[in-house]
């Protein structure tokens, strides 16, 4: 017995399989994660190291030449590059995609801890780049505009507010990993030295920092035993009010003590800043919440959202009034206003709300092709029904391999509703086909199934076996769209299951008529005469009974709801379905009639088709090439970098002019600005830094892709009276940290590199289709340059070493201890006072021997220069580059590619300067490669099942005919809408390949089943055609509506899912027209067997068919 068998006689069981699946389906669609994007692992690691006040000459020198020289080694490496800034040294590791880097992360880990680093430099951070880091929720509590008194004393009071009360309430809500506060003053201890004052007593600042160490310390004694009593020993010694700081003893005179007051001034103030965060012009505090790395992105935003909400609600200060803001993700706690600027959870539900209205759109307009087909309700029901079986179950598994529902699984799961229910038609119109012919409605099922089983198991396993080659795509691409695979598979091989269970299962609900199969002996079984056994053999019995009443009840009211829509609305959508396919019933007719012409003249038909292939692969050259579309958000991104040594108060400078110009315009919601480092926990080694600035453009419901490109421009404007501030806009970054275009110029003369980098980014900078072209050989830093004139420093017993650290003492200064302050520990930062550091001729007059009888300046034993040193320095495989990149505007990748190689032939650059293309362009040639192979893998596998399917090496051959016409129907639909072909296409692309086929098998498979009927080839061809149109057109038609949603209704997403969708729209309907032409024509051309050939083969089948359902019987 069958499969199909099977599912006719035990009817109750395919239907509780088919609940217990959808059953299951909810409870794995209740439990998945939900994120904006699948789990991305980028193969590169960041080590950054920071050196305060260092060069960048000395960042190469002492950090970025060592680190690399021992990370090199590391197996697996593919690319090393680094930059060398003021502070920091970012080196970057590049390896192949698909490698550990768990396992990569701990051998950079190995090697840096053998490094012997200078003493005061910050230990290596090992960063990684995945965009699942960045915070889901940017919380801003700014500084009030009616406030008045000290502005730093508000902000101060903010930033402690925000680190003692409002982070720890929000750290332990469940999923939350960090809070990061950024912006605000944070505080610090400063002993500010009298430097003339211990040159007078001949005292070292050295001293100063030991003695705090010394003192403030608490320690523990251990305990003694008195008696009975056992007591802890505890010397506390650690300052408990900056009074006694003050009153430290540094050392004695002449018995005269000599106190910490008397030498230095001790405040309570702030650290230097590392950021100025911005929001509406208003000084604020940001806090940046991440969430934990499984954790769902959208129930964690919603549990801190909710927890901001009680605490709202609570005030847990009654001093203050109970004020609630009226905006949503506005909060007033404890008389504090805190406004939400950045939600990920919100872009993620609209995303995700889009193309669940898609998927049900697609869904609907499938189904109501497919009535308009059949007219008749039930038949609609019974296809129909294999939709949500399929969809629904599919959560189940995705659960199981511990997928989330992201924007691609979801793609995945809106393109599978159109092709769902492919499997369902033919199955259905087989069996409608069989009834046709005057078998019962029970044999009809049956044999209508069994005639198009392998056919439909083909096709399906074609379609499947193209997601397969995705294993082998390297980049972005391959981790982006695995999601999406492994979705759509799961979803037809649901598809294909309910397609030969549950259909013929309802398709043979209303048998009346004998199967024509024997029937099983029945066995009568005695009820048991134990007590328990009888007891259990009733309950089994009555559950039997409320099953059987169960399907009974359910199937009732199913068809009580039918017989409802079809008397108040079936009628009138049959008239208008039958109104609607009118030119579909005459194009049916003028194919059935032209095809045997067409088979007599088949020359100018393909020789048609081959110059519309050929000319469609030129215009595919044409059309250019794109990584992946970036995602519109309801935000944009404008970095602005200024000349390096820039202070932090001028950057901030001009981000108050720009928010004073821009802030109030109609279109724009909200301008937030973070100067400096900001929250930022990324591994991206250039947006930081006192220089830069990053002002977030939010438009909120006003978005649109004018109104950005609009503001864009106005921008630009702005920032055009600023000629020496380089000046860049993106979108947020989702998919890549990369730059669209990064060009690497090397060479070994380092003149020659800076001359090249300068000479292509002022041609870049002369042309329309580059914005913000940006040169890594800059202005360069301004630099304090102390040269030891070593004799005369020996002559005073000193050596460079003593110099150095006395300098960096009181220009840099140096923690000495740490100061509790409100169950927090807070930094003693000694240093000069800052009008003894405040120039150049202040550093010249540090006294280098504070504790000699004769202080010394330093210029008496250096020279003190003012120069101008590299801003920074960067290096790829231990050798320096210049780099030049830029924004691309009104242009694709691939041209503008082309377009810099023509400006350097057109204007060289130099015979020894060698220039590379990095960033997008990189990913996008390795991307490309991977999916022409994977195209091509594709293509071998799903010729590797038909060949199995049709046990011949000829037919899959005729069949692979309707991809070259699927490729210029995609070809027609990118040109028409303007799209490049990008990543995005390519999978479009390679899931067209077993799309298309399945038409082509469904219409040879009945040819075949006609010739083995011992009908002639042309009349097979003939009557195949006309028998498998039908089906071929609602299979088609089902997809390319359910298609349709995804390609045009746009929406948040829509960048990644439209192209896709475009190119299958295209493809399928184009290679659907041609297929019923182009396939007949080659299949009667190739296929030299004869008739007699096929006759004695299904005579064979026959047979064996038989000889089986005697065995079954038997």
């Amino acid at each position: 017995m069958n499969l199909v068998e099977f599912s006719t006689r035990r009817r109750v069981t395919i239907a509780m399989a088919a609940v217990t699946m959808v059953l299951f389906g909810w409870i794995g669609w209740t439990s998945l994660k939900v994120n904006l994007l699948p789990e991305l692992t980028y193969p590169t690691l960041t080590v950054r190291t920071e050196y305060t006040g260092a060069a960048p000459a000395e960042i190469e020198t002492l950090i970025t030449e060592p680190i690399e020289e021992s990370v090199g080694v590391v197996k697996g490496l593919r690319k090393l590059k680094s930059v060398s800034r003021a502070g920091q040294s970012d080196i970057v590791l590049e390896f192949a995609w698909g490698s550990d880097m768990d396992k990569a992360s701990l051998d950079v880990r190995d090697k840096l801890d053998t490094l012997r680093l200078p003493l005061d430099v910050t230990p290596p951070v090992l960063l990684r780049f995945n965009p699942t880091t960045e915070p889901i929720l940017r919380l801003v509590m700014s500084v009030n505009e009616t406030s008045s008194g000290n502005q730093a004393a508000e902000l101060m009071r903010l930033r402690r507010y925000a680190e003692e009360t409002l982070k720890k309430r929000l750290e332990p809500v469940d999923g939350v990993a960090a809070v990061k506060v950024g912006g605000g003053y944070e505080d610090q201890i400063q002993v500010q030295l009298d430097t003339q004052r211990l040159a007078q007593l001949n005292l070292s600042s050295s001293l100063v920092i030991d003695r705090l160490k010394q003192e403030n310390i608490n320690i523990s004694g251990g305990r003694i035993e008195e008696g009975a009593e056992r007591y802890l020993v505890r010397t506390v010694n650690q300052f408990s009010n900056l009074e006694q700081m003050q009153d430290l003893l540094i050392t004695t005179q002449n018995n005269v003590p000599v106190r910490l007051k008397d030498v230095a001034t001790v405040v309570q103030g702030y650290k230097e800043r590392e950021a100025i965060i911005r929001m509406q012009g208003r000084e604020s505090v940001e806090l940046a919440i991440y969430k934990e790395g499984d954790g769902n992105t959208v129930a964690v935003a919603t549990a801190v959202h909710d927890t901001l909400a009680r605490l709202q609600n609570a005030n847990t200060d009654p001093s203050k009034p109970q004020v609630k803001s009226k905006v949503a993700g506005d909060y007033v706690i404890d008389g504090y206003s805190i406004n939400t600027i950045d939600d990920q959870s919100k872009f993620i539900e609209s995303a995700l709300s889009e193309v669940k209205f898609e998927a049900l759109m697609g869904g609907f307009f499938a189904i109501l092709i497919i009535f308009f087909f059949l007219r008749d309700g039930w038949s609609t029901f019974v296809i129909g029904l294999s939709l949500p079986v399929s969809i629904v179950s599919t959560f189940f598994f995705m659960d199981m391999l511990g997928l989330s529902l992201n924007v691609m699984s979801m793609a995945g799961l809106a393109l599978a509703t159109g092709m769902v229910v492919d499997d369902s038609i033919v199955v259905l119109e087989s069996i409608a086909k069989a009834r046709e012919r005057g078998l019962g409605l029970v044999e009809s099922t049956i044999e209508g199934a069994r005639e198009v089983s392998m056919a439909v198991i083909a096709s399906t396993l074609t379609t499947i076996a193209v997601f397969f080659p995705l294993v082998f795509v390297e980049g972005i691409a391959g981790q982006l769209f695995k999601d999406q695979a492994l979705t759509v598979s799961i979803a037809l091989a649901m598809s294909l299951i309910v397609s030969l269970t549950l259909i013929p299962m309802l398709s043979s609900l209303k048998a009346t008529s004998q199967m024509a199969f024997a029937k099983d002996e029945v066995v009568i079984r005695e009820p048991p005469t134990g007590r328990f056994s009888r007891f259990f053999y009733n309950v089994f019995a009555f559950i039997k009974k409320a099953g059987g009443w169960l399907i009974a009840v359910i199937t009732t009211v199913v068809a009580a709801i039918f017989r409802f829509l079809a008397k108040y609305v079936g009628g009138s959508l049959a008239r208008f379905g039958e109104f609607i396919l009118r030119p579909y019933e005459a194009a049916a007719a003028y194919y059935h009639r032209i095809l045997p012409k067409v088979l007599d003249r088949p020359s100018l038909i393909l020789a048609s088709s081959f110059i519309a292939f050929v000319i469609s692969i030129f215009v595919a050259l044409g059309l250019g090439t794109d990584l992946i579309p970036q995602l519109a958000q309801d935000r944009f991104e404008m970095t602005a970098k200024l000349s390096p040594g820039t202070q932090l108060r001028e950057t901030d400078s001009l981000v108050q002019k720009i928010q004073a110009i821009h802030g109030k315009d109609s279109d724009i919601e909200k301008l937030y600005g973070v100067t400096g480092s900001g929250t930022r926990l990324d591994a991206n080694p250039t947006e930081s830094g006192d220089n830069v600035a990053k002002l977030t453009v939010i438009l909120g419901e006003k978005y649109t892709r004018e109104a950005e490109a609009a503001i864009t421009d106005r921008m630009r404007k702005t920032m055009s009276a600023y000629p020496d501030v380089q000046v860049k806009f993106a979108r947020p970054q989702l998919l890549s940290f990369a730059t669209p275009l990064e060009i690497e110029l090397s060479g070994q003369d380092l003149a020659s590199i800076e001359k090249a980098g300068r000479q292509l980014s002022k041609l870049m900078a002369n042309s329309p289709h580059f914005a913000d072209v940006k040169s890594s050989v800059e202005q360069g830093y301004p630099e304090v340059q102390i040269v030891f004139d070593q004799e005369r420093a020996a002559a005073l017993g000193l050596t460079s070493r003593q110099i150095a650290d006395q300098v960096v003492r009181q220009v840099r200064g140096e923690v000495a201890t740490r100061y509790s302050f409100r169950d927090r520990k807070i930094d003693v930062l000694v240093r000069a006072r800052e009008a003894d550091r405040s120039s150049v001729e202040d550093v010249r007059n540090i006294i280098i021997n504070p504790q000699s009888v004769n202080p010394v300046p330093l210029s008496a034993v250096a020279s003190v220069l003012e120069t101008v040193g590299p801003s920074e320095i960067n290096r790829a495989d231990q050798t320096r580059v210049a780099l030049v990149s830029a924004n691309l505007r009104d242009i694709d990748l691939g041209t503008a590619v082309e377009e810099v190689k023509t400006l350097v032939r057109e204007n060289p650059i130099g015979t020894d300067v060698k220039m590379a293309f990095g960033g997008q362009s990189e990913e996008l040639d390795s991307s490309i490669q991977s999916l022409l192979f994977a195209f091509g893998l594709a293509m071998f596998l799903v010729y590797l099942i038909m060949a199995s399917q049709f046990e011949s090496l000829l037919h899959p051959f005729v069949i692979m005919f309707s991809v070259p016409l699927a490729i210029v129907g995609a070809v027609l639909a990118l040109w028409l809408k303007g799209s490049p072909i990008s990543i995005v296409v390519f999978i479009g692309l390679i899931l067209l390949v077993g799309i298309v086929v399945k038409n082509a098998i469904v219409l040879l498979d009945k040819v075949n089943q006609l010739r083995e009927e011992g009908v002639t080839k042309r009349e097979a061809i003939c009557k195949g055609a006309e028998s498998r149109l039908r089906p071929i057109i609602m299979t088609t038609l089902t997809t390319l509506f359910g298609f349709a949603p995804l390609a045009f209704f746009g929406g948040d997403g829509a960048e990644v899912r439209a192209p896709m969708a475009i190119t299958v729209i295209g493809g399928l309907l184009v290679s659907t027209v041609l297929t019923l032409v182009i396939i007949p024509i080659v299949y009667n051309i190739l296929d030299r067997r004869s008739d007699a050939y096929y006759l004695a083969r299904g005579l064979r089948a026959k047979e064996k068919f038989q000889l089986s359902k005697d065995g079954a019987s038997a």
